[in-house]
């Protein structure tokens, strides 16, 4: 991969750090690592960065990586799609599984042995999702996605315009402080669907009675 070494070659003759080029390219240090290393590719908008603060051609940072870079990047954009799908269909069957554990347990008086099935299937549908979200976030972060624009405009094979406010943002926030919103928005998940669960349950109760 040309483009990677190409990089740091003109990061270096600039007397630049990493540091130093990802602030002005709007990305992480680990992203311009990645690029210099080959893992990644810029995306276009990155592109039209580089080459205006080396004061080189687009065409002279990626040579003949042209078609190496279309075909990884499209090989992301799909697997992104796909996991984003896996994910989403996952979580929808995970709280369905909550409403009917609810239903046996309110609704029927099922005793909870009869549930436990139940309960075990809508951790393995979460167990799931998660894997399928924990992937997405590598793919995000290897090309340096954190705000919804950012993700859509890839999606699309457009430009990602990193330089807004909320991305800014987005990329002050901690890792940590990412995680635990992330397991929150989970478990507000399981929640929505027991309280949905419940309130079947209670409405089932309320009409068979």
């Amino acid at each position: 991969m040309e483009v990677g070494g190409r990089i740091r070659e003109l990061r270096t003759a600039h007397g630049m750090s990493q540091d130093d080029l990802a602030a002005r390219v709007y990305v992480s240090r680990q992203t311009i690592s990645s690029w210099e290393n080959g893992k990644t590719y810029p995306d276009v908008q990155s592109l039209l960065l580089l080459s205006e603060i080396f004061g080189a051609s687009v065409d002279s940072l990626i040579r003949g990586d042209v078609e190496t870079m279309n075909e990884t990047i499209d090989r992301d954009v799909k697997t992104m799609k796909r996991l984003s799908y896996v994910m989403l269909g996952f979580l929808l069957l995970m709280i369905a599984a909550m409403i009917w554990v609810c239903l046996q347990a309110f609704a029927w008086d099922w005793p909870l042995k009869q549930t436990v099935p139940t309960l075990v299937l809508a951790l393995v549908l979460w167990g799931v999702a998660m894997f399928a979200a924990c992937w997405v976030d590598c793919i995000k972060k290897s090309h340096d996605l954190v705000t919804y624009g950012e993700i859509l405009a890839y999606w699309r094979g457009e430009a990602v315009d990193r330089d807004t406010e909320r991305g800014r943002r987005e990329r002050m926030i901690p890792s940590w402080m990412k995680a635990v919103r992330a397991v929150g928005l989970t478990l507000l998940a399981m929640a929505v669907g027991a309280f949905v669960g419940y309130g079947g349950a209670a409405l089932a109760n309320m009409l068979l009675g």
